[in-house]
């Protein structure tokens, strides 16, 4: 018997959903790759770009073309459905009104489909919309996440890697709360291999300026975006990498959008916080214990989170065009 084909969705076929589909092959991640994109003429142009990259990869790849109901059978979806132009104020929340508006008309769609998989969102404001996907797909807990701040930590890593001279993978360190101006850096919870930061700041490579560090994770997407006017290689290898992790039942603990149910004090959210990733999709919020000042930053965060998901349901709401 013929061994079932991973399957795995795209929806969007802009600057971010192309580049997910093309990483799902070249890392061997998926089977099929099925692309739905309601611009036709841009489907067609990025399927075959990506099937002319197919025998450079490392295992087979078929890329097909998609309706919203033929999406039915993918193991994942992952949405990428958005208008990146539209942040270039500096703020992802200025994508809402279009893609809430999209969410609120494609997934009612790709449900009357039967799709029963797992949906990772990346669409900005990210846990704004993975609400929303949600919401709209009635999945139970866990089976909709988002990439949060994923994305986040990478640059959070970096920055610390490129202060201290150590590897990337040497030492833990993420960001919590909104995928956008918000976020935190949970410094506590910052180690080398168990040894937390407070025990190496005698070593003036540990000493950070914290607020600065935070400000600059913040600032690199906006960095990216304003000389090339989108973003597309960090995010995507983000998703691709949370979809592997369900395939394959890795049980990785990765920072992303989750819904919160009580954990740091907060329900009926989606926000930015570590959790072990594996078949099931986040199969457990991770909670941590925090100091006060730090307590107070996520609440702040996830008020900002809850204020912009009550803001996207009266639009929705409303019937507003623009």
């Amino acid at each position: 018997m013929a061994e079932k084909k991973v399957t795995i969705g795209v929806l969007g076929a802009g600057h971010v959903g192309a580049h997910v589909a093309f990483v799902l092959g070249t890392l061997g991640i998926a089977d099929v790759v099925k692309i739905c994109d309601p611009k036709e003429a841009k489907v067609v142009s990025e399927r075959q770009d990506l099937m002319d990259a197919v025998y450079f990869m490392p295992h087979r790849v078929d890329y097909q073309i998609s309706d919203y109901a033929g999406l039915a059978d993918c193991d994942i979806i992952i949405n990428a459905m958005g208008d990146v132009s539209l942040c270039a104020t500096g703020s992802r929340d200025d994508e809402m009104h279009f893609t809430v508006r999209q969410v609120a008309d494609s997934i009612p769609k790709v449900m009357a489909g039967g799709f029963n998989g797992i949906f990772i969102n990346v669409t900005n404001p990210c846990d704004v919309v993975t609400h929303l996907i949600s919401k709209l797909s009635g999945f139970p807990k866990g089976r909709v996440f988002g990439t949060g701040t994923l994305l986040d930590s990478s640059r959070l890593i970096s920055a610390i890697a490129q202060q201290t001279g150590i590897e990337h993978h040497s030492f833990n360190a993420f960001m919590m709360g909104e995928h956008g101006d918000r976020q935190m850096v949970p410094w506590s919870l910052v180690n080398f291999r168990g040894k937390p930061l407070v025990q190496m700041e005698a070593d003036p490579r540990f000493q950070f300026d914290k607020e600065d560090i935070r400000t600059k994770t913040i600032r690199a997407g906006w960095v990216t975006y304003s000389g090339k006017f989108c973003t597309e290689y960090g995010i995507c290898l983000a998703a691709a990498t949370l979809a592997r992790a369900v395939l394959h039942d890795e049980r990785k603990i990765y920072p992303c959008s989750c819904p919160l149910d009580g954990e740091y004090g907060e329900k009926d959210i989606f926000c930015g916080v570590p959790a072990l990733i594996g078949k099931n999709g986040v199969e457990e919020v991770m909670e941590y214990e925090l100091p006060d000042d730090e307590k107070a930053e996520f609440k702040a965060c996830c008020d900002t989170v809850r204020a912009n998901i009550a803001r996207a349901k009266a639009f929705l709401e409303s019937g507003e065009n623009a």
